[in-house]
């Protein structure tokens, strides 16, 4: 889902500009996307209410980073217990001219898998913001 229509309450407001500023630590010439799905039939079909999605944009091609946009998509379980949702994983995708040319899963082997691999020095950056905003949620 959308982050802007996930922006409910200061606390989760502040938690998105977090996510938001430590990817741009990591990639500052990245343009962030609040919205970076269409609000149309067949989007709305596949939308996740557990899922924070933001897109970043470079501006062209990155070279480093094998696309020109990235997904990040943090994905939670609302506990019904505790009445709390709980971060149980980022899946962040890559996108070029061709369509996806990798994915990174926290959820299982936190490795990238794909067409086009980004420099190894990508892959740290990656995993270094995915552990942060763990950090961020835990």
């Amino acid at each position: 889902m959308n982050a802007s229509e996930q922006a409910m309450g200061l606390d989760f407001t502040s938690k998105i500009a977090a996510i938001v500023n430590l990817f741009k630590i990591e990639f500052p010439d990245a343009k962030a996307d609040l919205k970076p799905w269409q609000n149309d039939p067949n989007t709305r079909e596949f939308s996740d209410p557990d899922s924070l999605d933001i897109g970043f944009h470079f501006p062209g091609w990155s070279r480093r980073c094998q696309c020109r946009s990235m997904l990040v998509q943090v994905r939670f379980y609302t506990d019904t217990v505790e009445t709390k949702r709980k971060l149980i994983g980022i899946d962040t995708t890559g996108f070029n001219h061709q369509g996806i040319a990798w994915r990174l899963s926290t959820v299982e082997k936190w490795q990238i898998e794909g067409n086009y691999q980004p420099t190894q020095e990508v892959e740290d950056r990656l995993k270094n913001f995915c552990r942060q905003v763990f950090q961020l949620f835990n």
